[in-house]
């Protein structure tokens, strides 16, 4: 588990975590990622709340590069 994009953009396998209240209890999920949810998840940690154009090049540039 990363919040480093370097170290995520290496990665063979991208889930992610996802919670939801419900009522008085927090339910929590695994998602398995396809390549371009990766990509997205990836420009995300890079950019923060707004996911920029240059964001997503970066990303795309990451796991390229990792090849």
């Amino acid at each position: 588990m990363t919040h480093a994009s370097p170290v995520e953009a290496r990665s063979q396998a991208h889930f992610k975590i996802v919670k939801n209240d419900v009522g008085a209890h927090v339910a929590s999920r695994v998602i398995t990622l396809g390549a371009s949810e990766r990509r997205e998840e990836i420009a995300s940690m890079l950019a923060g709340a707004e996911v920029t154009r240059e964001a997503r090049a970066a990303a795309k540039s990451l796991i390229e590069k990792a090849g």
